[in-house]
């Protein structure tokens, strides 16, 4: 990300009993790619591979202007949803028309069991089994999520190479937010806990994901000067792998809200965090990576862009 090559910076998680838990359980484990080094998604692989088997069964620039049920569930968790889907409002809409409103009870640490692993060393889980919540009590959520990646605009392409200050900038000027990590967890995965948006196999066919990793040859700058440099976009345009938003039908939560998991990284907010360490990157992006709800890549700092960063909005449901 940025004008030169990141390198990865390690950082414990916070010391609380729930982060040790979910250490344990690998629902948090850190996306593995570093997307500003040639050659890093190989290595992803298999660092992910590792956090995996955990739980296997056997400075900021100048912003832009603003423009089939799965299964999931544990029997034995009191605390699990009775049906599939969270509850909606039978009157109207307590978010805006280009948001969906998600709500039901959220699990903070998951436990979701590989149930086959890649026969390549190194590479991703393909299938997982029925998540179970590790913690005895649900955290009630409700709140709004743009439905597309920012700008919103479903046929759009995401906007990437921008940092999360400018992201976080953008969605105030149109009176949202960044979302938070637990929103774009619950917003992915349900209270089924899916380790995908689609549900618990890994595809390549449903999200915009697991494409063939191009090198990174060029130190790109910002979104809007490497747009008018043409070597800068010449070179973004050669790596460039995102789809328009909303492209992949399929790659839609049950809420409404598209792309999820690949197209673009997204920003968001780490609760607790304090400067520059409240950035964390969620969801995947086209690259054969992560590509699954609950991992997020916590070694960039809040400066920092990518040729795959984009973000989306959400704010507080009416």
């Amino acid at each position: 990300m940025g004008a030169r090559p990141l390198r990865r910076r390690s950082r414990p998680t916070p010391a609380s009993a729930l982060a040790a838990l979910a250490a344990l359980a690998g629902a948090l484990a850190c996306g593995p790619e570093d997307e500003g080094r040639a050659g890093a998604a190989a290595a992803a692989a298999a660092t992910e591979a590792g956090a995996t088997a955990t739980t296997s069964a056997t400075p900021p620039t100048s912003a832009p202007a603003a423009p089939s049920p799965s299964p999931g569930g544990d029997p034995d968790d009191a605390s699990a949803p009775s049906d599939a889907g969270p509850p909606h409002d039978a009157g109207a809409s307590p978010c805006p028309a280009d948001m969906a409103l998600v709500a039901g009870r959220y699990c903070p640490v998951v436990a979701q069991p590989c149930a086959r692993q890649n026969p390549v060393p190194g590479h991703h889980c393909l299938a997982y089994g029925p998540s179970s919540c590790a913690v005895k009590e649900r955290v009630p959520l409700r709140f709004c999520m743009d439905r597309y990646e920012w700008p919103n605009r479903k046929g759009e392409l995401p906007l990437t190479l921008v940092s999360w200050p400018e992201a976080r900038a953008l969605c105030e000027a149109v009176g949202k937010r960044l979302c938070t990590e637990r929103e774009f967890n619950f917003a992915c995965e349900g209270e089924a806990m899916r380790p995908f948006v689609y549900g618990f196999e890994r595809s390549d066919a449903v999200c915009n994901s697991d494409r063939p990793y191009r090198p990174r040859t060029f130190a790109f700058k910002a979104h809007d000067a490497c747009m008018a440099e043409p070597a800068c976009r010449s070179a973004f345009e050669a790596i460039d792998q995102r789809l328009p938003a909303g492209s992949r039908p399929g790659c839609v939560s049950g809420d409404g809200v598209y792309d999820l998991n690949g197209n673009a990284n997204e920003w968001v907010m780490r609760e607790g965090e304090r400067a520059p360490r409240r950035s964390g990157l969620k969801g995947g992006w086209w690259g054969p990576v992560r590509n699954r709800c609950r991992p997020m890549t916590m070694a960039h700092l809040e400066g920092d862009f990518g040729y795959e960063a984009g973000f989306r909005c959400c704010r507080d449901a009416d």
